[in-house]
C-alpha cells in the first residue's frame, strides 16, 4: 500500500516506519526541514530501541522517504496518517489546531478517493471536525476513520509490530476493508482488530491511559499509606498483583508518572468530562496525587540535611520519565532537580539518553556527568529519579569511596532494604 504519514514526532517516525518494515511504501512529511534532510541522511532523530535498525533498513529498500512537500506525498498515497502534536492549553483541553490545519491542508489537495486516519490521540468528536475541515475545500469521497495508537515509549516497536489489540473506529465498510488490510500482517497470531464507530474509538485511548494512571496512583496512595502504619508496599504488591483480576502491572510504587501521555491524556478527558457536565472526581484526583508525589522524596531529603541544602551536593540518576527512552516530558527527575536547586543544592546528572534533552533546558545550571559514577564524585547523597537497568546492580564498594555519604534516596525502589544495610548506607525509598 502507498501511505502517507502527516508528522515525524514519537508516534508518526514510529508508525512509518513500522508500516514500511511489512512491505508498504510510506512517505513521511514535516515541516522541519532540518529534521526532515537529517532523517534523508539516516539520522534517527528519537532513541527508541530497535527504531534505528528498521528506519535504515527500510530507507535502504527504497520503502521509507521524507519530505517537506505535503502534496506529493498526498498525491501519491491512498492512506494518509495523521500524526501531529495535540498538546494541552491551559484549561487541559487538547489543543487540535495542527490537526486541523493539515486538514484543511489536505481538503485542497485530495483529487481521488484517500482514507485520512488520526493516529493522534484526540478528544472525542476529532473525526468529524477532520472531515468538516476536509469538506470545506474537498468534493472528492474520503473517509475519516480514528487509529489510536497504543505504543509504550521504550516498546514501540514491538508494540506496533505485535500489538495487543488494533482500535478502529470507523463507520464506512470500504474504509474498514482497507484498514484490515493494512493492519492484517500485525495480528497474525490471532490478537484482535476491534471495530467500532469513532467516537468509541477516540474514547478508548484516553480511557486506556487514565486507567493506568489510575492504577499507578491508587499504588503510590497505597505506599504512602504504609510508610504511615509500617507496612512494606512490596509485600503489599506481592499481595494484590497475584490476583489476576487486578494483575502484576502497573503496581510499582514511586514517584509519580511522567511523559508525553499519561499527564496529557489525564488533563484531556478531565477538560472533556467538564465540557459534558460531568464531574469525573477520580481523575481530578489522580492528577493531584501525582503532580504531588513527583516529589514525594524531598521532604525526607530536605529533613535528613536538616532543612538545609545549600551547597549539598547531590547525584541524581535518571532524567528521562521512564528507562529506554530520551524523553523528559513531565519528567519527575526535573522537578525534583528544579527544588533541589531552588534549595540551594549542587546538582550532578547522569541519563544514558537523556542528557542531551536536559542540557537544552537547564544549560550549566547543573553538572552532566560522564557515567553514573562520575556523577556520585564528592556526593552528599544519591537520589534515583528513573529505573535504568544499568543502575540496578551498581558495584556499591566503589559508591561509597566516591561519594562524601553513604545516602541514598530512591524513587523507584530499585534496592532491597537489607542490601542496604549489609552495604552500611542510609537507604530512603518509597512505601517501605
Amino acid at each position: 500500500m502507498n501511505i502517507a504519514v502527516v508528522g515525524t514526532g514519537y508516534v508518526g517516525l514510529v508508525t512509518g516506519t513500522c508500516l514500511a518494515e511489512t512491505g508498504n511504501s510510506v512517505i513521511c512529511v514535516d515541516i522541519n526541514k532540518e529534521k526532515v534532510k537529517k532523517m534523508q541522511e539516516g539520522i534517527v532523530p528519537i532513541y527508541e530501541p530497535h527504531l534505528d535498525v528498521l528506519f535504515h533498513r527500510n530507507i535502504k529498500a527504497g520503502r521509507l522517504a521524507f519530505t517537506t512537500n505535503l502534496k506529493e506525498a498526498i498525491d501519491k498515497s491512498q492512506i494518509i496518517f495523521l500524526a501531529l502534536p495535540t498538546p494541552p492549553g491551559e484549561d487541559g483541553s487538547a489543543d487540535l489546531s495542527h490537526i486541523l490545519d493539515a486538514a484543511n491542508e489536505l481538503g485542497q489537495i485530495i483529487k481521488e478517493y484517500k482514507v485520512v486516519i488520526n493516529k493522534s490521540t484526540v478528544p472525542v468528536g476529532t473525526a468529524e471536525k477532520v472531515r468538516n475541515a476536509i469538506l470545506k475545500h474537498c468534493k472528492t469521497e474520503f473517509d475519516v476513520v480514528s487509529n489510536p495508537e497504543f505504543l509504550r515509549e521504550g516498546f514501540a516497536v514491538d508494540d506496533f509490530l505485535k500489538p495487543d489489540r488494533v482500535v478502529i473506529g470507523t463507520s464506512s465498510d470500504k474504509a474498514r476493508k482497507i484498514m484490515e488490510e493494512l493492519y492484517k500482517p500485525y495480528v497474525r497470531s490471532g490478537n484482535p482488530i476491534i471495530f467500532m464507530d469513532e467516537k468509541s474509538s477516540e474514547l478508548t485511548k484516553y480511557a486506556a491511559n487514565a486507567f493506568l494512571a489510575t492504577k499507578i496512583t491508587f499504588m503510590n496512595e497505597i505506599a504512602n499509606l504504609c510508610e504511615k502504619l509500617g507496612a512494606d508496599v512490596d509485600k503489599v504488591r506481592a499481595g494484590i498483583g497475584s490476583d489476576d483480576r487486578i494483575g502484576k502491572r502497573f503496581l510499582f510504587p514511586g514517584i509519580g508518572y511522567g511523559g508525553s501521555c499519561f499527564p496529557k491524556d489525564v488533563q484531556a478527558l478531565a477538560k472533556s468530562s467538564d465540557d459534558a457536565d460531568y464531574d469525573f472526581k477520580i481523575l481530578d484526583a489522580v492528577m493531584s496525587v501525582n503532580e504531588k508525589q513527583k516529589t514525594a522524596l524531598l521532604p525526607k531529603i530536605k529533613s535528613h540535611f536538616k532543612n538545609n541544602l545549600k551547597e549539598k551536593r547531590i547525584a541524581v540518576w535518571g532524567l528521562a520519565f521512564k528507562p529506554d527512552t530520551d524523553d523528559i516530558r513531565e519528567a519527575p527527575a526535573l522537578y525534583n532537580i528544579y527544588a533541589l536547586l531552588k534549595e540551594g543544592a549542587i546538582v550532578s546528572a547522569f541519563d544514558p539518553e537523556a542528557m542531551n534533552n536536559v542540557k537544552n533546558i537547564l544549560g550549566d545550571k547543573i553538572t552532566f556527568a560522564a557515567d553514573h559514577y562520575d556523577a556520585l564524585k564528592d556526593a552528599d547523597a544519591l537520589l534515583i529519579c528513573t529505573e535504568w537497568p544499568l543502575f540496578r546492580t551498581p558495584d556499591f564498594e566503589k559508591m561509597k569511596k566516591l561519594m562524601k555519604a553513604n545516602i541514598i534516596f530512591d524513587g523507584r525502589n530499585l534496592y532491597d532494604k537489607e542490601q542496604m544495610k549489609e552495604h552500611e548506607f542510609i537507604y530512603f525509598s518509597i512505601g517501605r
